[in-house]
């Protein structure tokens, strides 16, 4: 392929010009010559900081923008924290490349003031700020007595918003912190046991025009294949599911060795309830060549298993909430 100038568009916050910038540089590390350039696009999650993302619908908040300006030719490729990117795409665009994944877990920050480092360790009645449901079920399943605090931004609005506060500590995706060299804030890495990330989290999506065979070309060397495989497992799940972030739900698959040394897919997964009061876990294992069918396996069975119920009373909720006073 002759040389070319190559668009990626991105978020305009730190964290996101940072995964555009990991991906121009490995495009041109594996195809010099080109020039690639970024183009920065407000989103709509990025315009509206003063709601929950619970409260403002979770449907492309992140992408819609920029997969407009995909599809109308105005950029060649876009680069998304994977867990950002809906599980149905527009029409016209697909997943061209999912990178290598940074370790998928959540990270308590506490307060500069405390020093107590991990998450479970706080006191009776401790203040804990999160912007996630999933995050906030899962904590509330385990320690109903902590006060759930809703925080947004981007990261380092939210580390201010810590330090000006009275709260103990905040939770965050380990990805996004170690990204931005913010490693040594951490006071713990919080297991999947205690927490299950979301759907992608700590993997980049470069998302493409389908049919447009120069650029998915080029961007098919960033792919991860066990990442790859361990993601679509978790995204085949929540496409079954019908979730996003205004129902708590988490997974974590990940390819392993078995003991007779052939790769086996590993898919934790959960759903619970607004209050964390009721959480269904399951887990599956199988060949990583049957991601997407051993997501929607366990999807089944989580349903099954008592998420059915769970997810229509959130969205039952969800309705009474939206319907207009008389």
């Amino acid at each position: 392929m002759k040389s070319r100038t190559v668009r990626i568009g991105s978020r305009g916050s730190d964290l996101a010009l940072w995964q555009a910038r990991w991906v121009q540089g490995e495009l041109l590390r594996l195809h010099p010559g080109n020039e690639v350039i970024i183009e920065v696009i407000k989103t709509t999650g990025d315009k509206i900081l003063d709601a929950p993302l619970s409260k403002i619908g979770d449907k492309g908040l992140f992408t819609r923008e920029i997969e407009t300006a995909l599809l109308e030719g105005r950029i060649d490729l876009a680069v998304h924290s994977l867990k950002d990117l809906p599980t149905e795409l527009p029409d016209g665009l697909e997943i061209g490349a999912v990178s290598r994944r940074e370790d998928p877990r959540d990270v308590f920050i506490p307060h500069p003031s405390n020093s107590i480092r991990k998450l479970m360790a706080q006191p009776p009645g401790a203040a804990i700020a999160t912007g996630s449901l999933r995050r906030k079920c899962q904590i509330a399943a385990v320690r109903p007595d902590m006060k759930i605090v809703d925080i947004r931004g981007n990261l380092g609005t939210r580390f201010k918003k810590l330090e000006s506060s009275d709260w103990m500590g905040m939770i965050l995706a380990r990805a996004g912190v170690v990204r931005l060299g913010w490693g040594p804030k951490i006071g713990e890495t919080v297991t999947t046991e205690v927490i299950l990330p979301a759907v992608g989290q700590g993997a980049l999506g470069v998302e493409v025009r389908r049919g447009d065979h120069d650029i998915s070309s080029l961007v098919a060397g960033l792919t991860d294949h066990a990442t790859l495989q361990g993601t679509t497992a978790e995204r085949a799940l929540l496409r079954t599911l019908e979730g996003g972030c205004q129902v708590p739900i988490g997974a974590y698959g990940r390819v392993m060795d078995s003991a007779n040394g052939r790769p086996v897919l590993m898919l934790d997964a959960m759903v619970g309830s607004l209050d964390g009061k009721k959480v269904v876990r399951s887990t599956i294992e199988g060949d990583p060549l049957e991601a997407d069918t051993l997501g929607r396996q366990l999807a089944a069975r989580l349903l099954a298993e008592g998420a059915e119920e769970i997810l229509r009373q959130i969205r039952a909720l969800k309705q009474d909430v939206n319907k207009p006073e008389a």
